[in-house]
């Protein structure tokens, strides 16, 4: 249990919930789920410019690093078809990998496939099932992909000015706006009682709410005097209870729920607002193909992770359609913007065309 390990390093509740929320990112658990330690754990794993466990933005906003990733491939020779989707993928008469099929009818012929799509997706849409052992299809199905997560975007035409540290005169950003802001965390009790709402199909009265200021860093992703704020907050169900849909009278409710939240901690936010995206767990899954919405194409949980991440006896990133490899998420060690599943994939995808 990470509270367990959290009440014996420290002493501070509001510490102990501050670390603690690294803990249930992305995660349908409480700081007193078992196994809610890894999370945390997998939160603070390598390193950035030398410093261990530390995180960062992406200059131009995180977009700008699937661009620079494009941009590598180009320079080698790749040819990207980002306006096009994947209807299927090619199989040939004994059931390997023969290429993909796009929905505008183009097949692009290929001995190896490489899908950072989910393992939903992956194995449940793109492959005919017939193709597939039963008990892994069976396994895939069962993945745990319930999610809390809602992500808020917003524009704001000023630097939201905390009660705890107002802002300067000149309206310059200060330490703390550069850094990521946690708020509703002054204990684990907190986080535990807003878990256990959404457990019950109600989003949280008092949800947790990570709110970072990218734009506090990199000028240029909002006009001058403005700026962009992301909430990632929880915890949300995906279905609500007695089976109301995330209709926009909910997530309007929702988000007014965090606007109000901030605006204890930082009178004048609301007033600053002039716009805002609100994604809940069944947008994240219709808009960028997470399914329930989760974050890492299933949950971080002990039992979805190393050998059994997506299935026992397929975690080495093949599948069991010869020349198709999962190279996403849902592949070991698991989400997160470090990119170690593709390399892994990538790796083994290599020493396998080499013998074809």
């Amino acid at each position: 249990l990470l509270g367990q390990i959290l009440d014996h390093w420290f002493d501070s509740e509001p510490l102990k919930a501050t670390l603690a929320t690294d803990a249930v990112i992305g995660a349908m658990a409480s700081p007193h789920t078992p196994g809610s330690g890894y999370v945390l754990l997998h939160h603070v794993m390598g390193e950035l410019e030398g410093r261990r466990g530390a995180w960062g933005y992406v200059a131009g906003g995180m977009g700008a690093l699937s661009q620079a990733i494009a941009q590598a491939a180009t320079a080698r020779g790749a040819h990207i078809f980002a306006d096009k989707a994947v209807c299927h993928v090619l199989l040939g008469r004994d059931g390997e990998v023969q290429g993909v099929a796009l929905q505008d009818g183009t097949e692009v012929r290929s001995k190896l496939v490489l899908s950072n799509a989910s393992p939903q997706i992956t194995f449940l849409e793109l492959i005919p099932q017939e193709q597939l052992p039963k008990d892994f299809v069976q396994r895939i199905r069962q993945v745990d992909t319930c999610s809390p997560v809602t992500k808020i975007n917003v524009a704001v035409d000023r630097l939201p000015s905390f009660l705890a540290a107002p802002n300067a005169r000149d309206g310059q950003p200060l330490p703390h706006h550069q850094c990521s802001i946690h708020l509703n965390c002054e204990s684990t009790q907190l986080l535990h009682q807003a878990f256990t709402e959404a457990a019950h199909g109600h989003p949280s009265s008092r949800p947790m709410i990570e709110l970072c200021i990218p734009s506090a860093l990199d000028p240029g992703l909002a006009p001058p005097g403005c700026h962009v704020v992301s909430l990632f907050t929880q915890y949300t169900p995906s279905v609500l209870a007695g089976s109301h849909s995330w209709d926009e009278q909910a997530r309007n409710a929702y988000a007014d729920t965090v606007f109000d939240c901030i605006e204890d901690y930082a009178p004048g936010f609301k007033a600053s607002v002039i716009g805002r995206d609100i994604l809940t767990p069944p947008d994240l899954e219709r808009i960028f193909g997470l399914p329930g919405g989760n974050i890492f194409h299933g949950g971080m949980s002990l039992d979805q992770l190393y050998f059994a991440r997506p299935a026992p006896s397929y975690s080495g990133y093949r599948s069991p359609i010869p020349g198709l490899y999962l190279c996403g998420s849902g592949a070991h060690p698991g989400g997160g913007v470090m990119g170690a599943a593709g390399r892994n994939a990538a790796q083994v995808a290599i020493k396998d065309f080499r013998h074809l």
